[in-house]
């Protein structure tokens, strides 16, 4: 290997000089006929070598091999043509070159797959002897059909055998090898084949690429650690260097080595008792490892690996390693604002300006301190403490949008596929591997934008009205009600989002009452199975007892939410159809995760069910995911039995857990009930008008949705805690709910039944005296303070990704005039046949990527306008406005699949409950 990198500039020149036609004595003349000017020759080389050739004899050369790829000379670079385009016909049942008397066409898209990709192929099959089925012809032809009756589709043999090879000594299945075959075909989605693969994110700002002078702008980054891809240390980095040392995706291994023996000692752990993952890391064993794993950067909008932003770990995730990699995937950058998402946020920001003052002079960090924000991604924040929910959730911060932070998470589930197979590479091998894996991931990812963008923007326009309609009716009220205390509402959130986690000021998306939650039952519980573990009582797993019935009550509260929504759609859409689906099936996968721990958990649990809970479980996946039963410990019955069924300690553990909820979710209906009690006075009072009342029903639906949930989570609850417990003196504080605790404290508004009416037992528990107006106000401001956010998080969306197509676009045009001046920056000093081979690969970029630019540019026109309209508040953005069907079908496309998306958005309405 360090042989072949002194000649790594050779090499690539090599290759370059085949972008063009090479020597004239290979291209003036026809390699075959003697034809002048012949501009044809085939992409598979080692067929007919690197000569031209005219098209009649490219076709005839290729009368048998109709699945090679053509490339012609169009003066100024190859582009590729299919031997169908060249007007190739293949004819089954006589041999080649002969006629055949009765021949009838195949479908005109006729397919054949091969190992050189997926092909259209121009086919007549044989009637002459009409005893042959057009089956047996293609498999008298090496061409495997793809049905018995009428194919139309087929593969070649050696295709076929390759797949069996691969897959059963790869195990690659067969979505993953054809999902291969038409990458090999079409790496872009599109014809013709855009640009090189993108290195950079076109979305994101870049200063003097897509960016007008002096805009001011956001860059959003999101880091974390993956300690799946760890590495043995086998090899030296001698016998296997690393190529091109950070030129792309990994940093500097050179300079970060020499950083990292300064802090070989450093050992820093999380404040934030909710979140350890940290300290989980740095527990885990290191012997005979080279890399404990990875830390990487992206684009926090994008899902885009940064260029420098790869790192390798030598022992769990410190602040040395991840201070370095963040900075090399900034350098040079001017950053005007940054907002940085990470697990540990919390943590990571207390010392982050005094540890860069620490950092390496070469590595400049452009930005001034006022102007970055830390932020934890929306599913890693609701296990902090209460005290990080606010400060850093992007749901309340200014300018985010609908940013999420997660977009380094879901890479990560891609880049796993590999852990295995680079487990045991040397170290420049595996550095290599990885490169090119996140380079093609970069390069789905980019190709997706095309169908994506507009999907966002127009759920963006069409959720941002819908949730603009319900703030304004509910403001307005408000706002004639009592003036002076939206307007200090409204100055509050609008102070605390300039300083959020930087002085420690009030939220006022938080209620002053502080309330006994699960937190503080799940702290206990991790705390004594840590002592526990210490003292040589159980074995030491990731998950334990607690986790375990967490994962269970989270799953029971996914069924019981997804039940709502399929009971309140009675003929549900094709679109919602889909979303019940998805929501079915990704409850399933974690039903069958849960099943897993439950047979280490409950081993014995089958045992003890009775006769027709037996019945429920063998019927199970014959059930819709929301009615499948898990089987808690709470669920059996019997005292003996449930002892019996379940590991030592674990029905106890449950109790504990139930309490909390149980307590948690009687918290949650009565803030509920106080501002439903609140929206209806001033709806009731001023609202008037069918228009304005119907309108004002937005935010009464979603708090009255809030409470039905909040009702069914106590009464689930607590009938859970009853079996464990069993009756006792617990039932004096928490009640059975009947229907009619649904009210709240008369506070004056006269109703029937006024003087009957009694104070319901739930308000009991609240404090010693009657909650008061004061309470039922301090309720309605954080609604209305979250109703806002939502709004202007909704409208903030519109404007990004309007930005991040006009970007995409002017990265384009930039990168096309960037090739122009590439193309001649070798001048004279090389031979002529390298210097065309130069040319022609710099005019074909220029080509790729000024049609794309048009293509994108008339494809997003329409929803660009309609994003424009809405910013403007026009009648046509109003709430009438239907998205063309095109534009849903288009978003329904690659952009918004597993493979290119991953996992699911996280920055939901759900969201706000869960941090509630």
């Amino acid at each position: 290997m360090l042989t072949w990198a002194e000649h790594q500039d050779e090499y690539l020149d090599e290759m370059l000089r085949l972008e063009g036609r090479g020597y004239a004595s290979i291209y003036s003349t026809c390699g075959q006929c003697g034809k002048p000017n012949p501009r044809f020759r085939c992409a598979q080389q080692t067929c007919l070598g690197l000569a031209l050739y005219c098209q009649a004899c490219v076709v005839a050369r290729h009368a048998v091999l109709p699945t090679h790829w053509i490339q012609e000379w169009n003066g100024n670079f190859f582009e590729r043509r299919s031997l169908k385009e060249l007007n190739l016909v293949v004819q089954l049942g006589h041999p080649p070159g002969s006629g055949c008397q009765n021949p009838v066409k195949a479908t005109k898209n006729f397919v054949v797959i091969d190992v050189t990709g997926i092909h259209y192929v121009d086919l007549n099959f044989c009637d002459c002897d009409s005893r042959i089925e057009r089956r047996q012809q293609l498999m008298r032809a090496c061409l495997w059909p793809a049905t018995a009756r009428d194919p139309q589709t087929c593969a070649t043999f050696a295709v076929v055998r390759l797949f069996q090879i691969l897959n059963c000594q790869g195990k690659v299945s067969a979505h993953d090898f054809l999902r291969s075959l038409e990458l090999l075909t079409n790496n872009d989605g599109r014809s013709p084949v855009p640009g090189e693969l993108a290195l950079r994110c076109r979305a994101c700002p870049q200063p003097g690429r897509n960016l007008p002078e002096g805009y001011k702008y956001f860059l959003f980054i999101a880091q974390d650690c993956n300690f799946r891809l760890i590495n043995r240390n086998v090899g030296s980095v001698g016998k296997d260097p690393i190529l091109n040392d950070g030129c792309g995706y990994f940093v500097n291994h050179e300079k970060y080595t020499e950083f990292l023996s300064a802090h070989v000692s450093e050992a820093e752990i999380s404040s934030c008792s909710g979140f350890q993952a940290m300290f989980l890391a740095n527990r885990k064993r290191v012997k005979g490892l080279r890399t404990t794993g990875v830390g990487g950067v992206t684009c926090a909008r994008h899902n885009m690996w940064r260029p420098n932003g790869i790192g390798d770990l030598q022992l769990g995730e410190r602040y040395s390693n991840m201070d370095f990699i963040l900075r090399s995937a900034l350098l040079n950058f001017i950053i005007f604002y940054l907002i940085l998402s990470y697990d540990i946020a919390c943590q990571y920001g207390k010392n982050f300006w005094s540890r860069m003052k620490e950092m390496p002079e070469w590595m400049t960090f452009l930005v001034e301190t006022a102007r970055v924000w830390f932020k934890v991604p929306n599913f890693h924040l609701p296990p902090h403490q209460p005290a990080c929910h606010s400060p850093f959730s992007f749901h309340y911060m200014w300018g985010a949008g609908r940013t999420h932070g997660e977009t380094v998470e879901q890479n990560w589930e891609f880049t796993n596929g590999a852990a295995a197979s680079t487990k045991m590479m040397g170290l420049g091998t595996r550095a290599s591997t990885l490169e090119d894996l996140f380079g093609f991931h970069n390069w789905r990812r980019t190709v997706a934008w095309r169908r994506l963008f507009p999907k966002r923007m127009a759920e963006n326009i069409k959720e941002g009205q819908v949730h603009r309609d319900a703030f304004e009716a509910f403001d307005s009220a408000l706002r004639e009600a009592a003036p002076e205390m939206v307007v200090g509402w409204e100055k509050w959130v609008h102070e605390w989002e300039s300083r959020q986690h930087k002085d420690g000021t009030e939220s006022p998306f938080e209620l002053r009452e502080k309330v006994m939650t699960m937190q503080e039952i799940r702290r206990k519980l991790a705390k004594d199975e840590l002592l526990r573990s210490g003292e040589g009582d159980e074995v030491e797993r990731e998950e334990t007892p607690s986790t375990f019935l967490l994962m269970g009550m989270e799953i029971e509260e996914s069924q019981r939410y997804l039940a709502i929504d399929v009971k309140a759609v009675a003929n549900p859409t094709d679109a919602q159809a889909i979303d019940f689906l998805k929501r079915r099936t990704a409850l399933v996968k974690r039903i069958r995760a849960f099943r897993k721990l439950q047979r280490t958990y409950m081993p014995n649990l089958r045992r003890f069910l009775t006769a027709a809970q037996r019945s429920l479980w063998d019927t199970e996946p014959e059930r819709n995911a929301e009615a499948i039963r898990l089987f808690m410990p709470s669920e059996i019955a019997d005292k003996n039995r449930r002892v019996r069924a379940c590991a030592v300690g674990l029905p106890a553990v449950e109790e504990e857990l139930r309490v909390g909820e149980v307590r948690e979710a009687l918290h949650a209906l009565r803030q509920g009930l106080r501002t439903r009690t609140m929206t209806n006075r001033f709806r009731l009072r001023h609202c008037t008008g069918q228009r304005m009342l119907t309108r004002g029903q937005g935010v009464l639906r979603q708090v009255n949705l809030k409470i039905h949930k909040a009702k069914l989570r106590y009464r689930y609850a607590r009938n859970a805690l009853t079996r464990l417990k069993g009756h006792g003196t617990w039932e004096t504080e928490l009640q059975v709910l009947e229907d009619k605790d649904g009210g709240v404290a008369s506070f004056g508004v006269v109703a029937l039944g006024e003087s009957r009416r009694t104070l319901s037992w739930i308000w009991y528990q609240t404090r010693p005296e009657d909650p008061t107006e004061a309470e039922l106000v301090e309720a309605l401001r954080v609604e209305w303070c979250k109703a806002y956010a939502r709004m202007r998080r909704w409208h903030e969306d519109v404007v990004l990704v309007e930005e991040e197509m006009r970007r995409t676009i002017e990265y384009g045009y930039w990168s096309a005039a960037d090739w122009v001046t590439r193309a001649g920056a070798r001048g004279g000093m090389v031979e002529e046949e390298l210097r065309e081979g130069l040319a022609a690969y710099a005019a074909e970029q220029v080509d790729r990527e000024t049609k794309t630019s048009e293509g994108l540019a008339a494809k997003w026109a329409r929803i660009r306008e309609r994003g424009r309209a809405y910013l403007a508040r026009e009648t046509a953005a109003g709430a009438d406005v239907v998205i063309p069907l095109a534009d849903e079908d288009e978003a329904e496309g690659e952009g918004d699949n597993d493979e290119e998306e991953g996992p699911p958005d996280y920055a939901d309405e759900g969201d706000d409950e869960i941090l509630e």
